[in-house]
């Protein structure tokens, strides 16, 4: 066995995985600790989407505020039950999920819902930067396509990086909360404002200092 009782300990701290699946991942992984956080990760995935059918009609609408009222979030967040909804952990969640978009200001939930012209126009202009950059023919189109995952990974919540822990996506974390309530959690929508959005003023890169904060939370 390569690994010791106080690594299984040490990866269930980490993982909030149970007792058991992280001596199991440990062992899958040969006792390679970074390959059975992935190995848990995607165990949790799985597990987690067979949750995704029941209906999640319960929940919260939270809120959070930085920056002195600066940046403010209104997160509607769903679980199963009502029991759920008013636990400490879930509104924990909700809280999470709520500083991320006050962080890093996603446009949309899911990719399903960037309107189809707007994802045309963004690869209209990628295609064009590639053709600019000097690129030969035959690779544009893959360029575009790792370029577009890009774009998604900016305007959609659900891929973007945690802010408080950038080794996982917002889909991950969310993941692995599900197995630890036992429900399907779904982000429903959001409305994120930010003072004098759209107004001529001094341009403060507001986002990226919240992000800077929210590390240290």
């Amino acid at each position: 066995m390569n690994f010791t009782a106080k690594d299984v300990a040490e990866l269930r701290a980490k993982t909030n995985a149970g007792m058991m699946d992280c001596k199991k991942a440990l062992v899958e992984c040969d006792g390679d600790f970074e390959k059975a956080t992935v190995w848990l990760r995607e165990k949790g995935i799985a597990a987690a989407s067979k949750k995704q059918s029941r209906i999640a009609s319960e929940g919260i609408v939270t809120s959070y505020i930085h920056m002195g009222g600066k940046i403010g979030v209104l997160l509607e967040i769903n679980c199963e039950t009502d029991f759920v909804a008013k636990t400490d952990a879930f509104k924990e969640i909700g809280h999470d999920v709520a500083l991320q978009i006050a962080a890093s200001a996603p446009k949309y939930v899911r990719i399903e819902e960037v309107p189809v012209e707007e994802l045309d126009k963004e690869k209209e202009i990628l295609k064009n930067q590639a053709l600019n950059e000097g690129k030969p023919a035959q690779i544009i189109d893959k360029m575009v396509e790792g370029r577009v995952k890009k774009f998604y990974q900016e305007v959609c919540l659900l891929e973007q990086s945690f802010v408080k822990d950038p080794s996982m996506t917002i889909t991950q974390y969310i993941n692995e909360k599900i197995l630890q309530i036992g429900e399907k959690i779904s982000i429903r929508r959001f409305a994120r404002f930010e003072m004098g959005e759209g107004l001529e003023k001094r341009q403060d890169d507001l986002a990226s200092e919240v992000a800077k904060q929210m590390k240290g939370e």
